[in-house]
C-alpha cells in the first residue's frame, strides 16, 4: 500500500470530523439558563425593536432623543476625533467588515477541529444581513441631512443601521461562541465589556458622521439581540448534553 493510499483514510476522517458537531456536558441548571437567556434576549431585543420603530414612525416617544444626541456628538466634532471615527467607520464599513467576517470564518473553519461554530458564526451574520435587506426598504426612514455627512453622501435608507448590526452581530457572537466555553468569569466579563465598547464606539461614529439618527443604531443593537439569543439557543440545543 502506497504512502497516499494509507493517509486517504486518515485525512477522511479529518474531514468527517470537521463536520461533527462539538459537545459540552454541563449541569441541568447551567443549559436551562442558556435557553432562559436566549428567551430573554429574544424577547427584549423584538420590544425593543417594535418600540424604537412604532416612535420613530409617530415621531414621539424614544424618536425626541434623535436630534439633541446628533447635536451634541457633532458639537464635538473636532479633525482629531474625525480622523477616529473615520478609521471606525472604515473597519467595520460595508467593504472591510465582510472581509473580516470571511477570513475569520474561513481561518477558524480550518484551524478548529470542528466546523460547527465558524459555521455559525457565519450563520448569524447572513440572518442579520438579510434582517437588514429587508427591512430598511420596507420603513424607508431618511437619512440625516446631506449637510450633516462628513464622508461620501448616502442616499440609502437609515433605518435600521447595517453598520452598527453587522459590528453588534460578528462582536456578540464570536464573544459567545468562544468564550461560552471558558471556565474563567473574569475573561468572559472582560470579553463582553471590550465588545460593548466597540459596538459602542461603532454607533456613535456612525451619528457623529453624520450617517445615522441614535434611534436607527439603537433599533440595530435591539434586532442583534434577536439574532444572538436565537444563535444561543441554536448552539445549546445542538451542543449542549447534561450531565447525569
Amino acid at each position: 500500500m502506497s504512502s497516499e493510499d494509507q493517509g486517504r483514510p486518515g485525512a477522511v476522517r479529518r474531514f468527517h470530523e470537521k463536520f461533527v458537531v462539538e459537545v459540552r456536558t454541563v449541569r441541568g441548571s447551567a443549559r436551562r439558563d442558556l435557553f432562559i437567556i436566549a428567551i430573554v434576549l429574544v424577547t427584549v431585543g423584538l420590544l425593543a425593536f417594535l418600540a424604537i420603530l412604532d416612535s420613530v414612525r409617530e415621531s414621539d416617544g424614544l424618536s425626541v432623543i434623535d436630534v439633541p444626541v446628533q447635536g451634541w456628538l457633532q458639537g464635538m466634532r473636532s479633525p482629531e476625533l474625525t480622523v477616529t471615527m473615520t478609521v471606525i467607520a472604515i473597519a467595520f464599513g460595508p467593504i472591510a467588515m465582510p472581509i473580516i467576517v470571511l477570513v475569520t470564518t474561513v481561518w477558524w473553519g480550518f484551524a478548529a477541529k470542528h466546523a460547527w461554530r465558524p459555521l455559525l458564526l457565519a450563520g448569524g451574520m447572513i440572518a442579520g444581513v438579510a434582517v437588514v435587506q429587508t427591512l430598511a426598504p420596507l420603513i424607508g426612514r431618511d437619512r440625516p441631512p446631506i449637510s450633516a455627512m462628513l464622508l461620501d453622501v448616502d442616499y440609502t435608507p437609515s433605518f435600521p443601521s447595517g453598520h452598527v448590526m453587522g459590528v453588534c452581530d460578528f462582536l456578540l457572537i464570536t464573544t459567545f461562541l468562544v468564550f461560552s466555553r471558558q471556565r474563567n468569569p473574569l475573561s468572559v466579563v472582560g470579553a463582553f465589556l471590550i465588545t460593548g465598547i466597540l459596538v459602542i464606539a461603532t454607533a456613535s461614529c456612525r451619528i457623529y458622521l453624520g450617517y445615522h439618527w441614535p434611534t436607527d443604531v439603537l433599533a440595530s443593537m435591539s434586532l442583534s439581540l434577536i439574532v444572538v439569543g436565537g444563535v444561543i439557543a441554536i448552539d445549546t440545543w445542538r451542543t449542549v448534553r447534561v450531565v447525569e
